[in-house]
Parts: C-alpha cells; structure tokens; sequence
C-alpha cells in the first residue's frame, strides 16, 4: 500500500470511530448508580476466573472467604486497569504530539485519550465503592511503567496496548452478562467493553499498517518488547498483596496462583483472540518466545 494509500485508509477509519464515539459513549458520573448497595452472597468476579480457583488455599476458604478474595482480585485488576490507561494515555498524547491537529487520526487519538479519562475515573471509583484498596502494579512493574512510554514506540507500543486492552475485554464479556456477578461489577463491564472496541479497532488497523514498513531487524525487536510487556500485564493482574485479605500469606498466594493450571487456562484463554492477531501481523516469533510462554498465552 502506498503511502497516500495509508493516510487515506488511516483518516477513513478515524472519521468512522469520531462519529461512533459521538453517538454511543457513557459517562460512569451519571451512567452507573453509585449508591446502589452491594448484593450480598454474590462475586465480584465468576469463582472458577479466580487465580486460586481449584487449588489446596481455595479448597480451605470458606464461600464467604472467596467471596472476598474476588473482591480484591476485582480491585487489583481494576487498578492495574487503571494504570495500563495511563501508560496507554501517556502514549497517545506522545502520537498526537508529532501529529497535524487537522487530521481525523489526531482528532481520534484525543478522543480515545478523552474516553480512558474516563475510564480510569470509573475504576477508580469502582475500587474505593467495593471498599477494597487500590493495589496496583507491584513496585519494580511500576518503576517499569514509568520508563516504557518514553522507550516503547510504533508496533510494539500499538501492539502492548492491544494485549492490555483485549485481555481485560475477555475478562468483562465474559462477566457483563454473567447474573451472578454483582451488578455493579457487569454495568462498569459493560460500559468498558463497548467504548473499548473502538480503541481495539483504532490499535489494530494502525499496528497493521505499522508492521507493513518493518524489515526483519526492526520486527524482531518489536517481537520482543511485546511479549515482554504482555509478561508483565499478565503477572500484574493480580497484585500478590490480595491473598492477605483472606489470611493467605502474599507469597504463598502468588506461588500458588503461578503453579496453578486453572489460571493458566484462564490466562491462555483470556489472550486467544489477541494472539490470533498478533500472529498474523508477524509479531509473534522466536525472540519473544520465552516470555510468551512465561505468560502462559502460549503454551
């Protein structure tokens, strides 16, 4: 594809998902009932997505025990949400930087950037709501994080954006409908899942025309930064420090959800649909390969 080619096909798409950002987006201020009480007796995520689900520590909790071990497994992985949208924010506002303004793709890139605000307010509010502390990224990942916007660039930033993105979006499709989630927990799903297809949308036909200009150096280096940083969302998803909640010492809780094939599964089957794609874009190879597996997206 040309050069022309490429800008025209990129400012159709940015046109396309202005105009679908300015009929469906939500507001999580006045969208979502924040004094609704909690429903008692119900997870804030399906057990069996629990990273201890079917191990010796989850056959010693009690049901209400594991109730509240997915409360804060729900407030770890909507706190590193919150977090995976400031670097992704960070790196956008990095594009829209060297961008013309007048173009539809900056404009698109300012919205996006206008959506994960809101977003990031949204899972804030849900961590301090659930009445769980917001556990974020352990502390080498954080110092990483401040590191990799400045660092990660072109394919491998597009495409660890992506993995983020569309592993928690297999997370919260598999929730939103699921009636025995509570309720507040499937609305802020919902309000996720259908604002972030247009991110996903907008990433993907970029890292595709991204990875069309790279030699077998350069996609060698982005097949590297990308499983890497997949590694590193992954084993961030569950901050260790929640296994305290139910008396489960952190290190013990980790190395038990690490050895654990149920969240293995979990992790492998949340990342199948980004991994098909990564592989037909050429981002899956050799050079990556170690960490692929140690995140267990391939196994």
């Amino acid at each position: 594809m040309s050069r022309t080619s490429q800008v025209k096909d990129r400012e159709k798409t940015a046109a396309r998902l202005l105009g679908s950002s300015a009929r469906n987006s939500y507001d999580p201020e006045v969208d979502l009932d924040w004094d609704a009480p909690l429903e008692e007796g119900k997870p804030f995520i399906p057990f069996h997505r629990s990273s201890l689900y079917g191990t010796e520590l989850w056959d010693r909790l009690s049901h209400e025990q594991r109730i509240e071990l997915t409360k804060h497994e729900f407030a770890s992985i909507a706190s590193n949400g919150l977090w995976f949208e400031v670097l992704l924010m960070q790196m956008l506002l990095k594009e829209v930087y060297d961008s013309d303004p007048r173009t539809k793709h900056a404009q698109y890139a300012l919205t996006e950037v206008g959506d994960e605000c809101r977003h990031s307010t949204m899972f804030a509010k849900a961590v301090d709501r659930v009445g769980a502390p917001a556990y974020g990224p352990l502390p080498l990942l954080k110092l990483g994080g401040r590191i990799l916007p400045a660092t990660l660039r072109g394919p491998s930033a597009y495409a660890s954006i992506l993995v983020a993105e569309e592993l928690l979006d297999r997370f919260q499709r598999d929730q939103m409908n699921d009636e025995g989630v509570q309720p507040l927990v499937r609305m802020i799903n919902r309000i996720h899942v259908l604002e972030e297809a247009r991110h996903v949308t907008f990433a993907r036909e970029e890292l595709v025309r991204r990875m069309a200009e790279c030699g077998p150096a350069q996609r060698a280096h982005h097949q590297f930064w990308t499983a890497l940083v997949a590694y590193c969302i992954c084993f961030s998803l569950v901050n260790p420090h929640v296994y305290a909640a139910v008396g489960i010492r952190p290190r013990e809780g980790m190395e038990a959800a690490w050895r654990n094939p149920h969240w293995h599964d979990t992790l492998h089957w949340g990342g199948e649909k980004i991994m098909s794609f990564l592989r037909e874009v050429g981002l899956v190879g050799r050079p990556g390969m170690h960490w692929w597996r140690k995140a267990h997206l391939i196994r």
